[in-house]
């Protein structure tokens, strides 16, 4: 298939993204190709790049970035003027499972999302996983590569896994 001329970059971007109808958008926002959406709210003037999910329930706030190949679950709160990185990846399910202790396949009663949170003009870095349960703080840096299993203080910098503290906040 080749492109039409007459089409834009964005109209060509448009075609490959899948928008639900529940999804609520704020004013400006911007989105890539190939994201996948649904059941969010996404703030306004938050830039969502290519290959990114978000899931129903999550809640990103306004002018925020985030970052190609990042994946958003139900749970996750993120609020206003945050950066999340490439390949960021939050995790709501502490103790996944195909199937339940009888082997049944799980379904929608058999797990509990685990609420994550991450405040205001915080960072995360590229690569980074987030456990489920925890709060990174207000202006926290999450360091790329870093796997956040408890919370992080305000204005802090974590690194490494599990991540650290290396600088506390100020």
């Amino acid at each position: 298939m080749t492109a039409s001329p007459s089409l834009t970059p964005e109209e060509r971007d448009a075609l490959t993204r899948r928008i639900a109808p529940d999804v609520k958008l704020g004013k400006g926002v911007r989105l890539y190709a190939f994201v996948n959406l649904y059941g969010c709210e996404i703030g306004a003037e938050t830039s969502i790049g290519t290959f990114v999910e978000i899931q129903k329930g999550a809640k990103i706030g306004a002018r925020c970035k985030i970052q190609s190949h990042t994946f958003i679950c139900e749970g996750v709160t993120i609020e206003d003027e945050v950066f999340v990185g490439h390949n960021v990846n939050f995790l709501n399910d502490r103790y996944p499972a195909a199937t339940t202790a009888e082997g049944r396949p799980k379904g929608d009663a058999d797990w509990k999302a685990e609420p994550t949170l991450v405040r205001r003009r915080a960072a995360v870095g590229t690569g980074a996983v987030i456990l489920p349960g925890v709060t990174i703080g207000e202006r926290a840096v999450v360091g790329a590569g870093a796997v956040v299993t408890r919370d992080v203080p305000a204005g802090a910098v974590v690194v490494g896994n599990p991540a650290r503290v290396l600088r506390a906040g100020q």
